[in-house]
């Protein structure tokens, strides 16, 4: 291993979770979950990557009807963290990834406006949104026939919907701690539900979870805190943050740092332990005047531990891969550089894991990495 890299290595302790490393495996969509029910040889796919310190599942629907649909990443056998076989399921994952001596957390996912309507395990629920709109239209990269599904106003969630939702996450949560998942993951990024309170462009409301840049944190807020009180004190809450959404990749929801304290220090103060910053390129500066990448910002304003995600591995970033070659790199100087400035605690792989189950071997025996693989999606090695 290059001496540089050393320091990737060492353990990260936060709470309950104690990483052998600090390696992370992202969350990534595979469509194995029939039913919302995982396939057996899900185990074995989470276990081959359990030298990562820390496995992040794909997005797992929490206990709320209109959670899961499908959209722009998800079809119709995304898993869910409730009912019988389910959560059977997912236990044998658990124990699968403990044995092979790693540590794993599920990535609760509601997908908010950006779930088809009458898709999903219970096509009659109403898609949920703050505002009953989708997006701007005009900045989206999505396919057109999806864009168009969309483009029908739906009708603003109403409080009753919204403490449904709250309920639901908690539900969950507290389902996946007695399966002895090691760390809570919240998906609140890319224009999915807490995304959507979030933003403006998507929450006109006036009321108590909606109005200004703080006061849209709300839902957010809400939703970190029932799930703090449905799991041990000690057990990481994980909170997945973006300026991108899918409706704009340009989308920005701080201008500023100050803008940018304004959310995160809110979600900190209501329980977020980690913060998962998603970021198309992990190195990009995120305000004028530094090259800190947002990662940075968030650790520097929150102070609390950050993951930094977004291009480790390739030359191109995820949205890109689906659309031109892509060739494999090894950018992880500048991981380590970044690193040791202390910008982030821990580094996300996704594309790269998923691509080969021994990524961090070949980093460790610094041997070349896998190439881009579109046909891994559809597989579970």
């Amino acid at each position: 291993m290059r001496h540089e890299l050393e320091p990737l290595f060492t353990p990260f302790t936060c709470g309950s979770l104690t990483t052998a490393n600090r390696f992370v495996m992202s969350p990534m969509t595979r469509n194995f979950s029939p039913g919302g029910v995982p396939v057996p040889e899900a185990a074995d796919y989470y276990a081959r990557r359990a030298k990562m310190g820390l496995v992040i599942t794909e997005g797992v629907g929490p206990d709320h009807p209109a959670a899961l649909g499908d959209g722009t990443t998800g079809g119709p056998a995304l898993p869910v963290m409730y009912g019988e076989a389910a959560l059977a399921s997912w236990k044998s994952i658990v124990d699968a990834v403990h044995a092979a001596g790693g540590k794993i957390a599920p990535q609760l996912w509601h997908m908010g406006p950006i779930r088809l309507a009458g898709t999903g395990p219970h096509p009659e629920a109403s898609s949920i949104s703050p505002s009953g709109v989708w997006g701007p239209f005009d900045k989206a990269m999505v396919p057109p026939d999806y864009l168009e599904a969309v483009k029908a106003p739906g009708v603003p969630a109403s409080d009753s919907e919204i403490a449904d939702i709250i309920a639901g996450f908690a539900r969950s949560a507290a389902q996946a701690h007695h399966l002895g998942f090691d760390a809570i993951a919240l998906h609140g990024a890319h224009g999915y539900l807490l995304d959507s309170f979030l933003w403006a462009e998507t929450n006109h409301r006036s009321d108590q979870w909606g109005g200004d840049r703080l006061r849209r944190t709300r839902l957010a807020r809400e939703v970190v805190r029932a799930v703090r009180r449905a799991i041990p004190a000690d057990k990481p809450i994980i909170y997945r943050f973006s300026q991108w959404k899918l409706q704009d990749y340009g989308a920005r929801l701080a201008e500023t740092p100050e803008e940018l304290s304004m959310i995160t220090s809110a979600l900190a103060d209501s329980g977020v332990d980690i913060f998962d910053v998603s970021t198309r390129h992990f190195d990009a500066p995120a305000f004028g005047g530094s090259d800190m990448g947002l990662s940075g910002w968030v650790r520097k304003l929150t102070g609390k531990p950050v993951m930094t995600v977004g291009g480790i591995g390739f030359d191109k970033d995820l949205q890109s891969s689906f659309m031109e070659p892509t060739a494999s790199i090894d950018n992880l100087d500048e991981v380590a550089r970044r690193f040791g400035a202390g910008e982030f605690d821990l580094v996300a792989i996704g594309r790269a894991a998923l691509m080969d189950a021994d990524w961090i071997g070949k980093v460790c025996r610094g041997e070349p990495f896998k190439s881009f693989d579109m046909s891994a999606y559809g597989r579970l090695d």
